[in-house]
């Protein structure tokens, strides 16, 4: 039987495995979209071909302007009263957890084309936290998963955390005992650990003594996506206008909502229509409301969503950049710059702040025995989640890492010891 590590993420998706010792030597990704070993977390259900696509396939379909469902994020769906609720297509309706099943069924397809192989037992990375402050929901939100990886056809299903799974990895660089922070904030959650590592302690079976701490919190970059947007785009679209009744807002729901990949989806229904052009006759912006409405009736949510995400990414490296759409009545480009994206989500990168300091808390230790950060995830990049995190031990040596490659190692190395 052959095992493998599946880090099914938020935005993309990877699955790696060993074909040789436990000490990462013989580990490979295997490729899931073309040649690439990275696949977007995406399904697109195109209603013209009456077919089902995932990865960067989906992702470029729904741009070109092919009719069909786009959903991204559905991880986030875990935990959540989401997973047990069904959304409309052209010809029925399907469960959100029919569609983490149906990624799930052709990632591993696929990986065993890759392979030549069956796969038969998986690690699956997964987050310190699927619930913050829900034990319950927690455990519920681990089992939907490993259920639908079962259905999938894996026989023997396992979890390993994600931020471990990157120590594991990190540790083949070492050469004397360490302690490290393993920040890995990925595109739903931000995942944190405190772990005692050294040469000496690659490949004993059990590992736990040296986790001092672990934790995690429910944020990630998909929230600092809905927070840009809330903060740049959505007021273009009447987010915080008034009403010509006195005292009243546009409701709010309607644009978080837009803000939100996972429930973008929710406006394109005849109901939300008449509830927009309601909206219209009672807004004192009714021209913003108009842009809002083509973007609804126009499906361009999931652009409008990408669009943020580009300037988030941007902002990474620039100072400023612009935010430009079609946004149903001609171009609009915005101005954002790295101040505006502090102010916007300023708040979620005190969040990880606070939940690092009460990682080290639990392990124990102060900020000055860490002697290395990792930094894994995209969502790193950004300079106000660099600066909370860097905060926190700020003479610890700073360590770049790539979540997918890591996990998959460390899960892999797992998947071996446990299934052999």
């Amino acid at each position: 039987m052959t095992a493998c590590g599946l880090d099914f993420g938020t935005s993309n998706t990877t699955l790696g495995v060993h074909d040789g010792g436990v000490d990462g030597g013989g580990f490979r990704l295997l490729a899931l979209d073309g040649v690439r070993t990275t696949l977007p977390t995406a399904v697109f259900f195109d209603f013209e071909a009456d077919a089902v696509t995932i990865g960067q396939a989906a992702v470029d379909s729904y741009v070109s302007g092919v009719e069909g469902r786009l959903m991204r994020s559905i991880k986030s769906m875990l935990g959540t009263d989401l997973i047990d609720a069904d959304t409309a297509l052209r010809k029925g309706r399907i469960s959100f957890r029919a569609v983490i099943g149906t990624f799930l069924d052709t990632v591993k397809g696929r990986a065993e084309a890759a392979l030549g192989a069956p796969l038969s037992d998986v690690v699956v990375g997964r987050p310190v936290h699927f619930v913050d402050g829900d034990p319950a929901g927690d455990a519920a939100a681990e089992e939907t998963l490993g259920a639908i990886a079962k259905a999938a056809g894996f026989r023997n299903v396992s979890f390993q955390f994600e931020p471990i799974a990157a120590a594991l990895d990190y540790e083949q660089q070492v050469s004397g005992e360490e302690l490290a922070l393993i920040a890995d904030i990925g595109g739903g959650t931000s995942d944190f650990s405190v772990v005692r590592i050294g040469p000496e302690r690659r490949g004993k079976p059990d590992r736990s003594a040296d986790i001092l701490a672990n934790d995690g919190i429910r944020v990630g970059g998909t929230d600092f996506d809905r927070d840009l947007s809330l903060a740049t785009a959505m007021p273009e679209l009447g987010h915080g206008s008034a009403m010509k009744r006195v005292g009243l807002l546009a409701p709010k729901s309607v644009y978080y909502d837009l803000a939100t990949w996972s429930k973008i989806n929710f406006l394109y229904t005849n109901k939300a229509l008449s509830d927009l052009e309601r909206l219209h006759r009672d807004s004192a912006s009714p021209e913003k409301i108009e842009r809002l409405i083509g973007i609804v009736e126009h499906r361009q949510g999931h652009a409008l969503a990408m669009a943020v995400e580009r300037a988030k990414i941007a902002l990474s490296d620039d100072d400023e950049t612009r935010l430009a759409l079609d946004w149903g009545d001609g171009e609009l480009s915005l101005p954002i710059d790295v101040a505006g994206l502090n102010r916007a989500t300023g708040t979620l990168a005190a969040r990880i702040g606070t939940r690092i300091r009460d990682c080290l808390a639990e392990a124990g230790v102060t900020p000055d025995r860490i002697d290395a950060v990792f930094l894994t995830g995209g969502s790193t990049l950004l300079p106000q989640v660099r600066a909370a995190i860097l905060a926190e031990a700020p003479g610890a040596r700073v360590v770049e890492g790539n979540i997918f490659g890591s996990v998959g190692l460390g899960l892999t190395v797992e998947a071996q010891r446990r299934y052999g």
